[in-house]
Protein backbone atom coordinates (compact mmCIF):
# COMPACT_ATOMS: atom_id res chain seq x y z
CA UNK A 1 0.00 0.00 0.00
CA UNK A 2 1.37 3.40 -0.95
CA UNK A 3 2.00 5.91 1.82
CA UNK A 4 0.87 9.50 1.40
CA UNK A 5 2.58 12.35 3.21
CA UNK A 6 0.54 15.41 4.11
CA UNK A 7 2.01 18.86 4.67
CA UNK A 8 0.91 21.18 7.48
CA UNK A 9 -1.71 23.04 5.42
CA UNK A 10 -3.61 19.83 4.69
CA UNK A 11 -3.14 18.54 8.26
CA UNK A 12 -4.73 21.75 9.55
CA UNK A 13 -7.61 21.42 7.10
CA UNK A 14 -8.27 17.77 7.89
CA UNK A 15 -8.07 18.11 11.68
CA UNK A 16 -9.52 21.57 12.18
CA UNK A 17 -6.56 22.40 14.43
CA UNK A 18 -4.19 25.32 14.12
CA UNK A 19 -0.42 25.14 13.80
CA UNK A 20 0.27 25.99 17.45
CA UNK A 21 -2.23 23.43 18.71
CA UNK A 22 -0.78 20.71 16.49
CA UNK A 23 2.76 21.30 17.76
CA UNK A 24 1.57 21.59 21.37
CA UNK A 25 -0.25 18.25 21.11
CA UNK A 26 2.81 16.64 19.52
CA UNK A 27 4.87 17.84 22.51
CA UNK A 28 2.21 16.42 24.86
CA UNK A 29 2.24 13.10 23.00
CA UNK A 30 -1.40 13.34 21.95
CA UNK A 31 -0.93 13.93 18.20
CA UNK A 32 1.03 11.97 15.58
CA UNK A 33 4.65 13.05 15.21
CA UNK A 34 5.77 14.60 11.98
CA UNK A 35 8.44 13.05 9.80
CA UNK A 36 11.40 14.90 8.35
CA UNK A 37 11.24 15.47 4.60
CA UNK A 38 14.32 17.62 4.35
CA UNK A 39 16.36 20.10 6.29
CA UNK A 40 13.41 22.45 6.88
CA UNK A 41 10.38 20.47 5.75
CA UNK A 42 8.13 18.05 7.63
CA UNK A 43 5.01 16.09 6.86
CA UNK A 44 2.64 13.61 8.45
CA UNK A 45 1.66 10.16 7.26
CA UNK A 46 -1.94 10.19 6.10
CA UNK A 47 -2.51 6.82 7.78
CA UNK A 48 -1.35 8.22 11.16
CA UNK A 49 -3.76 11.15 10.83
CA UNK A 50 -6.64 8.91 9.77
CA UNK A 51 -6.03 6.76 12.84
CA UNK A 52 -5.87 9.84 15.11
CA UNK A 53 -9.12 11.23 13.65
CA UNK A 54 -10.90 7.87 14.00
CA UNK A 55 -9.80 7.67 17.64
CA UNK A 56 -11.15 11.18 18.31
CA UNK A 57 -14.49 10.07 16.81
CA UNK A 58 -14.57 6.92 18.97
CA UNK A 59 -13.75 8.86 22.15
CA UNK A 60 -16.31 11.53 21.38
CA UNK A 61 -19.08 9.00 20.85
CA UNK A 62 -18.16 7.06 23.99
CA UNK A 63 -18.27 10.29 26.03
CA UNK A 64 -21.70 11.04 24.60
CA UNK A 65 -20.50 14.13 22.78
CA UNK A 66 -21.65 14.60 19.20
CA UNK A 67 -21.26 18.27 18.23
Amino acid sequence: MAKKILRLKEVKTRTGLGRSTIYLRIAQGSFPKSIALGERAVGWLESDLDEWINERIRQSRQDGRHD
